[in-house]
């Protein structure tokens, strides 16, 4: 089966949507399927803001081929509005020329819903079935990165875009049941959503790794208790909740020390917080570090933290990070939002705690590190739920399911 995968944007760029995709093409290889990977202009967009050469239409990255979609806007594309619509054009442009080369059977858009209307809009050519998959809602994402509020026009637009896609896809595909349980509120008969879980390579990673040497040296971690947050710097995780319950922590557990891991939009104010709160010599920000060099940083740490904030998208949308952890055996330690309840079960693979509560995370945390005779169970019970239910095979082959069902109302069973 010849799949033509349409994204926003994927390797070399480094995020948990690229490596869900890269995650989800190489396991389809494994199945003897044929996907066929193109990006948006979004990509090359996002690349050009890095300050990187513009890709070539076709590259290959890490034994996976990319198509790309180049930007070349018009003069009249510099409103944005129109330059979004410029870049549903270019796609659906890309998509015919793709499609018809490679032969694919069936489009798999992924969002943002632009584009699954520029997918629709060139099956519609085609005569091809469009399976949509969401990974997020987009104005959900946009209300916490301040580029929009919840009900207003912008908001209210991107949602009637959403919907407009998930009702003339065959067949929709989510990350978790919180997003699935959105989708059927908009009218959709539930045979045609299925959740394909986000997973990890449990291969990849091994339970129960000892710490760099050098690096607890170099840091000075000797003899200390280390939580950290490994991931992206988004208001929505709540790295500032955990930075506000800290002095609480020290104060009765003084050898703690934190370490943040990652970047991004959050970093400058965190930093500021860190040191307006007297929390210098106890808190480490490492920056970004190299995809291949994450895990030495995990093996530093005892706790992983999760204290992601209550908003519509943490209550819908479960992350990858915690799966990662819990693949290691590493103690998870993460706020009651709805995507972490579908990953950690409390007392049992991890810990929960009231989200958006600082005093309660702290206790939290005291409690979990003054139980160190349930630390085993914890591990071993949180390593078996990946190895049993998050596994990149395990998931993929829910797409057999579901791209039959496509063809199938398409005729082309």
């Amino acid at each position: 089966m010849r799949i033509l995968h349409v994204l926003d944007h994927s390797l070399p760029l480094h995020s948990g949507y690229t490596f869900r995709t890269r995650a989800i093409l190489r396991e389809q290889q494994r199945l003897g399927w044929h996907p066929v990977a193109l990006t948006s202009a979004k990509h090359q967009q996002a690349v050009l803001a890095k300050g990187r050469v513009p890709p070539p239409l076709e590259e290959e990255l890490e034994g996976l081929r990319f198509h790309r979609t180049p930007w070349e806007p018009p003069p009249w594309a510099r409103l944005p509005a129109l330059a979004q619509w410029e870049v549903v054009r270019g796609l659906r442009r890309r998509i015919l020329e793709v499609a018809r080369r490679e032969r694919v059977a069936l489009i798999h858009a992924h969002s943002p819903a632009l584009n699954g209307l520029a997918a629709l809009q060139a099956a519609r050519r085609l005569g091809l079935p469009v399976v949509y998959e969401v990974r997020a809602f987009w104005e959900d994402a946009a209300v916490d990165h301040g580029t929009c509020r919840e009900g207003d026009l912008r908001y209210r637009l991107t949602r009637s875009l959403e919907s407009y896609v998930l009702r003339r896809a065959r067949a929709v595909a989510c990350l978790c049941e919180g997003l699935r349980g959105d989708i059927l509120a908009r009218g959709l008969p539930p045979e045609r959503v299925v959740v394909v879980p986000n997973a990890v390579d449990v291969e990849r990673f091994q339970a129960g790794r000892a710490p760099d040497p050098e690096l607890v040296r170099a840091m000075g971690l000797e003899s200390r208790r280390v939580l950290a947050f490994i991931g992206s710097f988004y208001a929505y995780e709540g790295v500032g909740l955990l930075l506000e319950a800290l002095p609480a922590v020290l104060a009765r557990r003084p050898e703690v020390r934190l370490l943040l891991v990652g970047g991004g939009p959050e970093e400058g104010r965190l930093r500021e917080q860190a040191q307006r709160l007297g929390l210098d010599e106890r808190v480490y920000f490492t920056g970004r570090v190299p995809h291949d060099q994450v895990q030495r940083y995990y093996d530093l740490a005892e706790v992983l933290v999760y204290p992601r904030l209550p908003m519509r998208l943490t209550e819908l949308v479960t992350p990858l990070k915690p799966l990662e952890a819990m693949a290691q055996g590493k103690l998870v330690l993460a706020s009651d939002v709805g995507g972490h309840r579908e990953l950690i079960r409390h007392g049992e693979t991890g810990r929960l705690f009231p989200a958006g509560d600082r005093e309660a995370l702290a206790q939290a945390i005291l409690e979990l590190l003054e139980a160190e005779e349930a630390w085993p169970a914890l591990r071993e019970a949180a390593r078996r739920f990946v190895e049993r239910e998050r596994t990149w095979p395990a998931s993929v082959a829910r797409y057999r399911e579901l791209y039959g069902r496509a063809l199938a109302a398409a005729g082309r069973a």
